[in-house]
């Protein structure tokens, strides 16, 4: 429990207010900016084939159980897999100065997350299995450590483990004591990369959500700290079970500790690289990051009713969702690869271009069977304040994503709000207008005083369930909070791709005037995350 309100506490120190921003150096100290790329030096390298044709399925098609057909484990899925989830999609240049853009969006692109995979012994590669961390940069893999056969047979499955974890100094180096809040946004993008890289190769995903951290650190090295320089530590964030053949996909089940030990056991190979010659100290990040540590867990059900359960006169219809053909404003025969390697963070948007009704419907209709990824209740609703959406009226809408907590968001929100269906909205999409009107400025004025929530189509405030999850959960579920948003806004990245149009996280926002705005107190609902779609201004400064 005192775990519980430290991590409360560190989420009141870290938000921004009219008057106050959350603490940070309040400059660049460009001197010190970390290098983007983390290699792990004297550790043997596994050069990935490069992919010279794009083989993905329609893009539409990926989201349909069963309509890939799954591709065999092998050296060159596992460099597809890396290729559409982790990689580098595009060098930018101004100048004399010149960065990568990846297919996972991050904070300021600063880029905390990390990726690795526990593999078989597989030909082209070892003849042990082994751990490996992924390197954008050269698309490879690093291999970290080996371990014997026997280790990897006691996992008892068809699969093959990925994980993520966090350099918390790449974001507080720019944003300060708000950058954890931005390392989980950021894991939550790349977890929704992973997802849909898996679904591109016709693969299944489990996020195993009963291991430890101290188990994810075990399995990955991230406990060899004598390897990581002071404040360059790697925290351990989540692991993911991928099976290649879904007919045998196992549920998430715990995994072995014999396994987790066995392979901490191994041979270890390789010492991170320096990022950084010093670092400025953040001691409430260290505080939040040990107050959020995650136990072994008995994987039980994490609440609530799906709309399943619901009296038959609140239950949406099923006939209708993004894969029916009136929904489906995409541009024709656009493939998975072409979407997310289009995707880009825009920076400006022309206050102009509009969305159409069904366009929008659709993106929100993938956005609400997004909770079919997780392993627990969707948590997170969006407040949405439409701009320009065609044939239908400006203001602020309610996307409620689980049907347990319509009540409660009724009661926790102002009284004079509608509440209303807006029209030939799809029946099972659970979206309301609670109050007309021309909520730009608004929109604007939240988000930190940014244009860009403004000028697009429409802006997003991601309102989460909050204080009774981490009550009944632990303060560890406050990462999973922030997952949660960021796997929304990747979604709406590619959705936003898929018709022509960009989307952009914001991350910064005044927090308790969005929920002034709201009518929400206490914090049972807080604030998480903004997003915003719209059309992107091309800078012509920029190659």
């Amino acid at each position: 429990m005192n775990d519980i309100s430290t991590i409360k506490d560190y989420h009141e120190a870290s938000k921004h207010h009219f008057r106050r921003y959350a603490r940070s150096l309040g400059y660049l100290d460009w001197a010190n900016q970390p290098v983007p790329f983390r290699e792990f030096i004297g550790a043997e390298q596994v050069a990935l084939p490069v992919q010279e044709t794009d083989e993905s399925a329609r893009y539409e098609d990926i989201f349909v159980p069963g309509k890939v057909a799954p591709q065999p484990l092998c050296l060159e899925s596992i460099s597809k897999f890396f290729a559409y989830s982790l990689a580098i999609s595009a060098w930018k240049q101004a100048g004399d100065s010149r960065w990568a853009l990846r297919v996972n969006p991050s904070s300021g692109n600063l880029h905390p997350t990390e990726g690795y995979c526990l593999l078989p012994a597989m030909g082209g590669m070892h003849t042990l299995p082994g751990v490996y961390h992924y390197s954008p940069k050269e698309h490879s893999l690093e291999r970290r450590g080996k371990f014997p056969q026997a280790v990897w047979n006691s996992l008892g499955a068809n699969i093959f483990l990925v994980g993520l974890s966090s350099i918390h100094w790449r974001e507080a180096w720019k944003y300060g004591e708000r950058a954890f809040r931005y390392c989980q946004h950021d894991c939550g993008h790349a977890y929704m990369a992973l997802n849909i890289a898996a679904r591109m190769l016709g693969w299944q995903v489990d996020l195993l959500d009963t291991v430890s951290d101290q188990e994810i650190a075990a399995l990955f090295g991230l406990d060899r700290f004598d390897e990581f320089r002071p404040n360059e530590e790697e925290v351990p964030e989540l692991l993911i079970a991928i099976s290649p053949d879904p007919q045998k996909s196992p549920a998430p089940y715990p995994i072995p500790e014999e396994f987790c030990s066995g392979v901490a056991q191994g041979t270890w190979f390789g010492k991170a690289n320096p990022l950084s010659r010093t670092h400025h100290p953040w001691p409430l990040i260290q505080v939040a990051e040990q107050a959020s540590k995650k136990p072994r867990t008995t994987g039980e059900a994490m609440d609530a009713p799906g709309w399943a359960n619901l009296a038959p006169d609140r239950k949406p219809a099923t006939a209708q969702s993004p894969s029916d053909p009136s929904l489906r404003p995409y541009e024709q025969g656009l493939s998975a690869h072409q979407v997310i390697t289009k995707r880009r963070s825009a920076v400006s948007m022309d206050r102009k271009t509009s969305l159409t009704r069904k366009a929008f419907y659709r993106m929100l209709l993938r956005i609400a069977e997004s909770d079919q990824n997780l392993p627990w209740q969707a948590n997170v609703h969006l407040a949405l304040f439409v701009h320009r959406v065609d044939d239908l009226t400006p203001g602020l809408y309610l996307l409620v994503r689980h049907p347990g907590i319509h009540d409660a968001l009724g009661k926790a929100t102002h009284g004079h709000f509608l509440w209303q269906r807006p029209p030939e909205c799809p029946d099972n999409l659970a979206l309301y207008l609670l109050q007309e009107g021309d909520s730009i400025e608004i929109a604007r004025v939240i988000s930190c005083t940014q244009d860009i929530a403004s000028d697009g189509a429409f802006s997003v405030g991601m309102i989460a369930r909050f204080e009774s999850r981490l009550d009944t959960y632990g303060a560890w579920f406050y990462k999973r909070l922030f997952w949660e948003t960021g796997m929304i806004g990747q979604l709406l990245y590619l959705e936003a791709e898929a018709v022509g149009l960009s989307g952009t996280g914001i991350g910064c926002f005044f927090d308790d005037a969005v929920h002034d705005l709201l009518g929400l107190q206490g914090m049972e609902f807080q604030s998480l995350y903004h997003f915003t779609v719209g059309k992107a201004m091309v800078d012509p400064r920029l190659q």
